[in-house]
C-alpha cells in the first residue's frame, strides 16, 4: 500500500451554487477513464459543519494520524516528525498551530481574511511573535516560529479541544466556527486581547505605510496531543500527491478559475494515474468536497460491476453533489 501512488485532491466539488453550476458541463475526459476502471468507491461521509475538512480526514487516514470529524491533532503530528523546538516548557503535551490572521469586522460578519493574502514574511512575523507571545505565556502557551503563517503552540488548553480547520474560516464569517465558548474562554480572551494590543499597534502602523492589511487576531488549528507511538509499528506512508489549485480557487469563490484548474489537474496528474491504472498499475484516487470524501482503490470487479462500467460508467458528474 505505502508505494500505490495516492492522488488526493481537495475541494474536488462544493454543495454552493457556483460550484455546481460550474460542474454541469465541465469535461474530465481522463478522470471518467480513470473513474471507469476502478471499483465502486468508499465513502466518508460528513457534514458542512464538520470542524476537520474531508481532504484533512484522508490526508490523516493516509498518514496513519488518528482525527475526527470535529478534531485532528496536526501540530502535535508535525511537531514530532519535524522535531521543531522552542515550544517546551510546562505548558502540558498538548500542541496546537497559531495562525496570524486579519479579522475583518462589521456589524453583520466577522471574517477570516486569507492568511496568505498578508505577505507576512520571516522576519514580520518573527517581529510579530515576539510582540504576542508574553501575553500568550502568562496564559501557560507557548508559542515557537515554523513559518511566516503559522506558529506552534503547546499548552493545557489545547488537550482535547476541538478546533476548526483553517480551510473552513478562510473567507468566512469566523462565529460559525469557534470553539466551544466555556472549553476555550481563555483563548476567547487572548483573541479579545489581541485584538485590542494589535489595533493601534506600531507593527501595523508600519503595515499600513507598506500598503498592507493589518493583522489583528489569531486563529487555532490542528489541537490535540500525539499519538502513542505503537512499538514495532510500520514507517508511515509517504504523503499523497495533494494538489492545492482546487482549494484556492473554490476559498476565493472563483469558479471560472476552479473549473480551469480542475482542467489542469484532468491533463495533468489524473490523466498519469489513469495511464498507470489502464497498464495494470495499482493507485488510489480521493476526491473530497465540502461535506464527503470519496476513495478509489485499485482492485478487482465482480461481473455485475464489469457489465455496469459497460453500460453505465462512472462519471465526475454522478458524484458533484455527494461530495
Amino acid at each position: 500500500m505505502s508505494d500505490t501512488p495516492h492522488l488526493l485532491i481537495p475541494f474536488a466539488a462544493s454543495p454552493s451554487d457556483g460550484c455546481q453550476q460550474a460542474l454541469q458541463d465541465l469535461a474530465l475526459p481522463h478522470l471518467d477513464r480513470l473513474l471507469a476502471r476502478l471499483p465502486a468507491p468508499a465513502t466518508d461521509p460528513g457534514d458542512e459543519t464538520d470542524f476537520i475538512p474531508p481532504h484533512e480526514r484522508a490526508l490523516a487516514r493516509h498518514l496513519g494520524l488518528p482525527a475526527t470529524r470535529r478534531q485532528a491533532p496536526w501540530a502535535a503530528w508535525h511537531q514530532r516528525q519535524t522535531g521543531v523546538t522552542g515550544a517546551d516548557g510546562d505548558g502540558g503535551t498538548a500542541w496546537a498551530f497559531v495562525t496570524p490572521c486579519e479579522w475583518r469586522v462589521t456589524t453583520e460578519h466577522v471574517t477570516v481574511g486569507d492568511p496568505a493574502a498578508l505577505r507576512l514574511d520571516e522576519a514580520a512575523s518573527r517581529a510579530l511573535l515576539a510582540i504576542v507571545a508574553p501575553w500568550f505565556a502568562e496564559d501557560g502557551i507557548v508559542l515557537a516560529y515554523e513559518q511566516p503563517t503559522r506558529w506552534l503552540a503547546r499548552g493545557a488548553v489545547f488537550e482535547g479541544l476541538a478546533t476548526a480547520s483553517l480551510d473552513r474560516v478562510i473567507q468566512r464569517d469566523v462565529r460559525a466556527w469557534m470553539p466551544d465558548a466555556l472549553q476555550a474562554r481563555l483563548l476567547h480572551r487572548l483573541q479579545s486581547e489581541m485584538q485590542m494590543l494589535l489595533y493601534t499597534h506600531a507593527f501595523n502602523d508600519a503595515r499600513a505605510a507598506q500598503g498592507l492589511g493589518p493583522v489583528n487576531s489569531f486563529w487555532v488549528h490542528g489541537t490535540g496531543s500525539p499519538p502513542p507511538a505503537a512499538p514495532g509499528a510500520a514507517p508511515a506512508a509517504p504523503p499523497p500527491e495533494m494538489p492545492t489549485a482546487l482549494r484556492d480557487a473554490a476559498l476565493a469563490e472563483d469558479w471560472r478559475t476552479w473549473r480551469a484548474a480542475w482542467q489542469a489537474l484532468d491533463s495533468g496528474p489524473v490523466a498519469r494515474l489513469a495511464d498507470r491504472v489502464a497498464t495494470g498499475g495499482a493507485a488510489r484516487l480521493t476526491l473530497c468536497g465540502e461535506r464527503s470524501a470519496l476513495t478509489w482503490q485499485t482492485g478487482p470487479r465482480g461481473f455485475v460491476q464489469r457489465i455496469q462500467s459497460l453500460f453505465r460508467p462512472q462519471r465526475m458528474k454522478d458524484y458533484g453533489t455527494l461530495l
